[in-house]
Protein backbone atom coordinates (compact mmCIF):
# COMPACT_ATOMS: atom_id res chain seq x y z
CA UNK A 1 0.00 0.00 0.00
CA UNK A 2 1.26 2.56 -1.38
CA UNK A 3 1.76 5.65 1.76
CA UNK A 4 1.13 9.44 1.74
CA UNK A 5 3.96 11.44 3.01
CA UNK A 6 2.76 13.95 5.64
CA UNK A 7 1.62 17.29 5.31
CA UNK A 8 4.55 19.50 6.13
CA UNK A 9 3.73 22.47 8.87
CA UNK A 10 4.79 25.75 7.59
CA UNK A 11 6.10 27.58 11.08
CA UNK A 12 5.34 31.28 11.27
CA UNK A 13 8.62 33.64 11.73
CA UNK A 14 9.48 33.17 15.09
CA UNK A 15 10.21 37.06 15.62
CA UNK A 16 6.64 37.83 13.98
CA UNK A 17 5.53 39.38 17.25
CA UNK A 18 8.11 42.49 16.51
CA UNK A 19 6.51 42.79 13.00
CA UNK A 20 4.46 44.84 11.73
CA UNK A 21 2.36 45.90 8.46
CA UNK A 22 0.55 48.33 9.65
CA UNK A 23 2.08 52.43 8.24
CA UNK A 24 1.28 55.58 9.63
CA UNK A 25 -1.81 57.29 8.63
CA UNK A 26 -0.77 59.79 5.45
CA UNK A 27 1.81 57.11 4.55
CA UNK A 28 1.40 56.33 0.52
CA UNK A 29 5.09 55.47 -0.29
CA UNK A 30 8.02 53.83 1.21
CA UNK A 31 10.20 56.71 0.99
CA UNK A 32 8.21 58.39 3.68
CA UNK A 33 10.03 55.41 5.78
CA UNK A 34 12.64 55.40 7.67
CA UNK A 35 15.33 52.10 7.30
CA UNK A 36 13.99 51.02 10.40
CA UNK A 37 10.48 50.93 9.42
CA UNK A 38 11.11 49.53 5.85
CA UNK A 39 13.11 46.58 7.34
CA UNK A 40 10.31 45.95 9.28
CA UNK A 41 8.03 45.96 6.75
CA UNK A 42 9.84 43.56 4.99
CA UNK A 43 10.21 41.43 7.65
CA UNK A 44 6.58 41.03 8.26
CA UNK A 45 6.06 40.12 4.67
CA UNK A 46 6.45 36.03 5.20
CA UNK A 47 3.15 36.34 7.47
CA UNK A 48 1.44 36.57 4.48
CA UNK A 49 3.21 33.98 2.40
CA UNK A 50 3.89 31.34 5.16
CA UNK A 51 0.17 30.46 5.56
CA UNK A 52 -0.33 29.94 1.78
CA UNK A 53 2.67 27.87 1.16
CA UNK A 54 1.29 25.52 4.41
CA UNK A 55 -2.06 25.03 2.60
CA UNK A 56 -0.45 23.66 -0.67
CA UNK A 57 2.96 22.08 0.18
CA UNK A 58 2.73 18.52 -0.46
CA UNK A 59 -0.73 18.62 -1.34
CA UNK A 60 -0.34 18.43 -4.90
CA UNK A 61 -1.77 21.57 -6.29
CA UNK A 62 -1.89 21.75 -10.19
CA UNK A 63 1.18 22.92 -12.10
CA UNK A 64 0.45 24.14 -15.18
CA UNK A 65 3.28 25.54 -17.72
CA UNK A 66 3.79 29.56 -18.54
CA UNK A 67 4.79 30.60 -21.68
CA UNK A 68 8.64 30.84 -21.24
CA UNK A 69 7.62 27.09 -20.54
CA UNK A 70 8.54 27.44 -16.35
CA UNK A 71 5.69 25.92 -14.59
CA UNK A 72 3.38 27.87 -11.89
CA UNK A 73 1.09 26.60 -9.37
CA UNK A 74 -2.31 27.95 -7.41
CA UNK A 75 -0.17 28.35 -4.40
CA UNK A 76 2.50 30.99 -6.60
CA UNK A 77 -0.50 33.10 -7.91
CA UNK A 78 -2.10 33.08 -4.37
CA UNK A 79 1.17 34.34 -3.16
CA UNK A 80 1.79 36.92 -5.65
CA UNK A 81 -1.95 38.53 -5.07
CA UNK A 82 -1.97 38.46 -1.36
CA UNK A 83 1.51 40.18 -1.48
CA UNK A 84 0.71 42.62 -3.66
CA UNK A 85 -2.80 43.64 -1.53
CA UNK A 86 -0.93 44.00 1.22
CA UNK A 87 2.02 46.09 -0.36
CA UNK A 88 -0.17 48.38 -2.37
CA UNK A 89 -2.54 49.08 0.44
CA UNK A 90 0.48 50.25 2.46
CA UNK A 91 2.21 52.06 -0.31
CA UNK A 92 -0.37 52.81 -3.06
CA UNK A 93 2.32 55.55 -4.82
CA UNK A 94 5.06 52.67 -5.23
CA UNK A 95 5.43 50.41 -8.21
CA UNK A 96 4.90 46.64 -8.07
CA UNK A 97 6.26 43.79 -10.48
CA UNK A 98 5.36 40.57 -9.74
CA UNK A 99 6.38 37.28 -11.89
CA UNK A 100 3.03 35.61 -11.89
CA UNK A 101 1.13 38.91 -12.87
CA UNK A 102 3.72 41.74 -13.79
CA UNK A 103 3.42 45.41 -13.59
CA UNK A 104 -0.02 47.57 -13.06
CA UNK A 105 1.89 50.72 -13.57
CA UNK A 106 5.15 51.70 -15.84
CA UNK A 107 7.77 51.70 -14.08
CA UNK A 108 9.46 55.32 -13.27
CA UNK A 109 13.06 55.49 -12.65
CA UNK A 110 12.62 57.13 -9.34
CA UNK A 111 9.58 55.43 -7.85
CA UNK A 112 10.31 52.96 -5.72
CA UNK A 113 9.26 49.29 -6.63
CA UNK A 114 8.75 46.31 -4.75
CA UNK A 115 9.58 43.50 -6.88
CA UNK A 116 8.13 39.46 -6.12
CA UNK A 117 8.97 35.83 -6.79
CA UNK A 118 6.26 34.08 -4.70
CA UNK A 119 7.94 30.74 -5.22
CA UNK A 120 11.21 30.86 -6.17
CA UNK A 121 12.30 27.46 -6.86
CA UNK A 122 8.28 26.10 -8.03
CA UNK A 123 9.70 22.90 -9.45
CA UNK A 124 11.25 21.46 -5.76
CA UNK A 125 7.94 23.45 -4.16
CA UNK A 126 5.63 20.88 -6.87
CA UNK A 127 7.57 17.90 -6.06
CA UNK A 128 8.05 17.80 -2.42
CA UNK A 129 11.44 19.48 -1.89
CA UNK A 130 12.04 21.65 0.97
CA UNK A 131 14.91 23.87 -1.23
CA UNK A 132 11.89 26.73 -2.44
CA UNK A 133 11.71 30.36 -1.02
CA UNK A 134 10.12 33.60 -1.17
CA UNK A 135 12.12 36.40 -2.57
CA UNK A 136 10.82 40.33 -2.30
CA UNK A 137 12.88 42.65 -3.04
CA UNK A 138 12.45 46.88 -2.82
CA UNK A 139 14.11 48.96 -5.37
CA UNK A 140 15.42 52.46 -5.64
CA UNK A 141 16.28 54.66 -8.70
CA UNK A 142 16.16 50.94 -10.06
CA UNK A 143 18.64 49.48 -7.57
CA UNK A 144 17.74 46.36 -5.03
CA UNK A 145 18.05 48.67 -1.59
CA UNK A 146 16.42 45.69 0.50
CA UNK A 147 15.86 41.82 0.05
CA UNK A 148 15.02 39.13 1.74
CA UNK A 149 14.89 35.47 0.78
CA UNK A 150 12.30 33.40 3.29
CA UNK A 151 12.32 29.30 3.01
CA UNK A 152 9.02 28.36 4.45
CA UNK A 153 9.75 25.11 4.66
CA UNK A 154 12.98 24.99 6.53
CA UNK A 155 12.46 28.23 8.52
CA UNK A 156 14.88 30.04 7.82
CA UNK A 157 15.03 33.56 6.46
CA UNK A 158 17.44 36.17 5.42
CA UNK A 159 17.21 39.70 5.44
CA UNK A 160 18.91 42.10 3.61
CA UNK A 161 19.07 45.89 3.80
CA UNK A 162 21.87 48.29 1.34
CA UNK A 163 24.59 49.22 3.73
CA UNK A 164 23.00 47.18 7.14
CA UNK A 165 24.44 43.96 7.96
CA UNK A 166 22.35 40.73 7.01
CA UNK A 167 20.38 38.91 9.02
CA UNK A 168 19.53 35.56 9.22
CA UNK A 169 16.55 34.68 11.70
CA UNK A 170 17.43 37.66 12.92
CA UNK A 171 20.96 37.26 14.34
CA UNK A 172 24.21 38.93 11.82
CA UNK A 173 25.23 36.64 9.45
CA UNK A 174 29.05 36.44 7.44
CA UNK A 175 30.25 35.04 4.49
CA UNK A 176 33.53 32.41 4.49
CA UNK A 177 37.02 34.04 3.84
CA UNK A 178 38.19 31.01 1.25
CA UNK A 179 40.42 33.34 -0.85
CA UNK A 180 40.68 30.91 -3.92
CA UNK A 181 39.26 29.22 -6.57
CA UNK A 182 41.11 25.98 -5.85
CA UNK A 183 39.47 25.94 -2.19
CA UNK A 184 35.52 27.23 -3.33
CA UNK A 185 32.66 25.30 -3.68
CA UNK A 186 30.23 26.21 -6.55
CA UNK A 187 27.03 25.83 -6.66
CA UNK A 188 24.13 26.25 -9.48
CA UNK A 189 20.37 25.55 -9.66
CA UNK A 190 20.79 23.10 -12.60
CA UNK A 191 22.65 22.56 -15.51
CA UNK A 192 19.24 23.40 -18.25
CA UNK A 193 19.79 26.62 -17.18
CA UNK A 194 22.66 27.68 -19.35
CA UNK A 195 23.01 27.30 -22.95
CA UNK A 196 25.77 25.66 -24.73
CA UNK A 197 28.21 29.05 -24.50
CA UNK A 198 27.55 29.47 -20.77
CA UNK A 199 27.78 25.72 -20.09
CA UNK A 200 31.54 25.66 -20.96
CA UNK A 201 31.55 27.84 -18.99
CA UNK A 202 30.60 26.68 -15.68
CA UNK A 203 32.32 23.52 -16.38
CA UNK A 204 35.52 25.00 -16.95
CA UNK A 205 35.26 26.85 -13.52
CA UNK A 206 34.15 23.35 -12.15
CA UNK A 207 37.36 22.26 -13.23
CA UNK A 208 39.32 24.31 -11.03
CA UNK A 209 37.36 24.73 -7.85
CA UNK A 210 37.30 22.26 -4.62
CA UNK A 211 33.77 20.83 -6.06
CA UNK A 212 30.17 21.66 -7.72
CA UNK A 213 26.50 21.10 -6.17
CA UNK A 214 23.19 21.55 -7.85
CA UNK A 215 19.85 21.95 -6.79
CA UNK A 216 19.09 24.61 -3.95
CA UNK A 217 17.38 27.59 -5.99
CA UNK A 218 17.95 30.61 -3.85
CA UNK A 219 18.87 28.85 -0.69
CA UNK A 220 22.50 28.76 -2.28
CA UNK A 221 22.97 32.62 -2.03
CA UNK A 222 21.34 32.05 1.63
CA UNK A 223 23.79 29.14 2.41
CA UNK A 224 26.61 31.09 0.79
CA UNK A 225 25.76 34.50 3.10
CA UNK A 226 25.92 32.34 6.05
CA UNK A 227 29.97 30.76 5.09
CA UNK A 228 28.80 27.58 3.86
CA UNK A 229 30.01 27.84 0.79
CA UNK A 230 31.64 30.41 -1.46
CA UNK A 231 30.44 30.87 -4.98
CA UNK A 232 27.42 31.10 -7.08
CA UNK A 233 27.57 30.87 -10.87
CA UNK A 234 23.92 30.80 -12.56
CA UNK A 235 22.34 32.19 -16.15
CA UNK A 236 18.74 32.40 -17.25
CA UNK A 237 17.50 34.42 -14.70
CA UNK A 238 14.90 36.72 -14.45
CA UNK A 239 14.67 39.93 -12.36
CA UNK A 240 12.30 38.48 -9.44
CA UNK A 241 15.27 35.54 -9.08
CA UNK A 242 18.02 37.74 -8.81
CA UNK A 243 17.10 41.17 -7.36
CA UNK A 244 16.39 40.43 -3.80
CA UNK A 245 19.80 38.18 -3.43
CA UNK A 246 21.73 41.37 -4.07
CA UNK A 247 21.19 43.18 -0.10
CA UNK A 248 21.58 39.71 1.41
CA UNK A 249 24.83 39.09 0.10
CA UNK A 250 26.43 41.89 0.02
CA UNK A 251 25.05 42.80 3.45
CA UNK A 252 26.79 39.33 4.86
CA UNK A 253 30.49 40.50 3.68
CA UNK A 254 29.79 38.95 0.18
CA UNK A 255 29.58 39.80 -3.50
CA UNK A 256 27.42 39.93 -6.26
CA UNK A 257 27.44 40.77 -9.74
CA UNK A 258 26.87 39.74 -13.98
CA UNK A 259 30.06 37.59 -15.51
CA UNK A 260 31.21 40.93 -16.32
CA UNK A 261 31.34 42.63 -13.01
CA UNK A 262 28.43 44.79 -13.26
CA UNK A 263 25.80 45.34 -10.42
CA UNK A 264 22.69 43.43 -10.96
CA UNK A 265 20.10 46.06 -11.52
CA UNK A 266 16.24 45.94 -12.71
CA UNK A 267 18.04 46.17 -16.19
CA UNK A 268 20.43 43.16 -15.79
CA UNK A 269 20.47 40.05 -18.44
CA UNK A 270 20.11 37.43 -16.33
CA UNK A 271 23.51 36.09 -15.66
CA UNK A 272 24.50 36.03 -12.10
CA UNK A 273 27.92 35.43 -9.77
CA UNK A 274 28.05 35.45 -5.99
CA UNK A 275 30.99 35.00 -4.28
CA UNK A 276 32.17 35.02 -0.18
CA UNK A 277 34.17 38.20 -0.73
CA UNK A 278 35.82 40.48 -2.69
CA UNK A 279 39.08 38.72 -3.61
CA UNK A 280 37.38 35.87 -4.20
CA UNK A 281 34.92 37.46 -6.59
CA UNK A 282 37.97 39.41 -8.09
CA UNK A 283 39.53 35.79 -9.17
CA UNK A 284 36.21 34.41 -10.35
CA UNK A 285 35.78 37.39 -12.59
CA UNK A 286 39.50 37.10 -14.11
CA UNK A 287 38.60 33.69 -14.31
CA UNK A 288 35.28 34.32 -16.27
CA UNK A 289 36.94 36.33 -18.59
CA UNK A 290 40.18 34.27 -19.29
CA UNK A 291 37.34 31.85 -20.55
CA UNK A 292 34.63 33.96 -22.28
Amino acid sequence: MKRRCRRLKILQPKVAANLRLSVPKGVTSVSQLDVGDRMRFLAGLPQVSRPIISKWFRQNPDTRQKADLSPVTVADQEIETALRGVIQKAFPDDEFQGEEFGSVKTLDAHRFCWVIDPIDGTKSFATGKRTFGCLIALLQDRRPVLGIIDMPALDERWLGIKDQPTLYNGQPCRTAKTPSLQNATLNATTPDMFSPDEWRVFSRMSEVVRFRQFGADCYAYGLLACGFTDLVLEAGLGRFDYLALVPVIEGAGGCISDWQGRPLTFDSAGQALASANETLHARALDFLGSVI
